[in-house]
């Protein structure tokens, strides 16, 4: 008498490999997304906001409306200092991304030029998908260092 073993299918390395890849992926963004937490309620989405020491009034305006998805774009920002004159020479660095999946702009936009009167044109930006982004600005000028930070939904 033969004993006949039944024989199950071995899935090949490569779709091993492929699921695990899946799995490690899915309990790393699960984790990302617990750490990161998620979005506040109280969210402020103005486009004029006082900087965070109240050093600086701001206000921005995209040259593209509605704001673009997967398209370079250029802002006009308004600075105001804190007695409401223009801001006339300042440094200013623009940052930002997606504090729910912890990822920078896709972009290093920049201010590129000073128009006058407190403002500045800011190249370069992009936002490549839906959701909640942030961009910050630091503004330095006359040894005064301040920021401000704007939300958006997208």
């Amino acid at each position: 008498m033969s004993v006949k073993s039944e024989s199950k299918p071995v899935p090949s390395s490569r779709a091993a490999v492929s699921l695990a890849f899946t799995a490690v992926f899915f309990l790393l963004a699960c984790s990302l997304a617990v750490a990161m937490g998620s979005k506040p309620s109280d969210v402020d989405y103005s486009t004029t906001r006082l900087s965070d020491k109240g050093v600086y009034k701001v206000t921005f305006f995209s040259l593209s409306d509605p704001l673009p998805l997967n398209k370079i774009h250029s802002w006009r920002l308004h600075v105001e200092k804190a007695d409401g004159g223009p801001l006339e020479e300042a440094a200013i660095q623009v940052a930002g991304g997606m504090p729910q999946h912890g990822h920078g702009l896709p972009t290093q936009p920049q201010v590129t030029e000073n128009l006058g009167g407190g403002d500045y044109l800011v190249e370069g930006m992009k936002f490549q998908m839906p959701g909640w982004w942030v961009v910050r600005l630091s503004i330095s000028s006359g040894g005064t260092t301040d920021q401000v930070t704007f939300n958006l939904q997208l």
